[in-house]
């Protein structure tokens, strides 16, 4: 969708724009990055068919929501996570991106040519309840998992909550 067209337009697939290269046509979540400008699709298809792959992480070019096809030219490129089944939900923060499978939690991080991004496990067996179970504070992230409350502030927390016995197991 383009803001410059008004309210009443409809948002179009970004297949259908010019310069259209190997843009996903399936994915969980979508979200651009703020530091560095990429648009990353979580769970998406990789380039060679349309059957999603849901630990496989894409992303575009810097600066295009076009441009998905990596290249020795461009910053387009992709990741599959090793841990879990699929991914869950994902939230930036301001020095990173947070992603959480079913089973682990990891980071994501813009580190330049010739990678473009890197990822690190943050923490294994820790859950989350669901794609909008999670919320950024600065540099805190506190989520809902499937049997506790958790916090990210530099290390994975168990937050003790005084409700908690009432929430999970009520």
């Amino acid at each position: 969708w383009d803001a410059t067209n008004g309210t009443s337009t409809r948002a179009v697939a970004l297949t259908s724009l010019t310069g259209a290269s190997d843009v996903p046509v399936v994915a969980r979540k979508i979200l651009v990055s703020d530091v560095d400008r990429h648009c990353i699709a979580f769970g998406a298809n990789p380039i060679t068919d349309g059957t999603q792959d849901p630990l496989l992480i894409r992303f575009s070019s810097q600066e295009s929501v076009v441009d998905w096809t990596p290249t020795a030219t461009n910053t387009a490129g992709d990741l599959r996570l090793s841990k879990g089944s699929e991914i869950i939900t994902a939230i930036q923060t301001s020095r990173q991106i947070l992603v959480w499978t079913d089973q682990s939690l990891y980071s994501m991080q813009f580190i330049g040519a010739p990678f473009t991004f890197g990822i690190s496990q943050l923490s294994n067996q820790t859950t989350i309840a669901g794609i909008n179970s999670a919320v950024a504070v600065g540099d805190a992230v506190f989520w809902m998992g499937k049997n506790r409350f958790y916090v990210y502030d530099g290390r994975v927390q168990a937050l003790p909550c005084t409700v908690r016995d009432y929430v999970f197991e009520n």
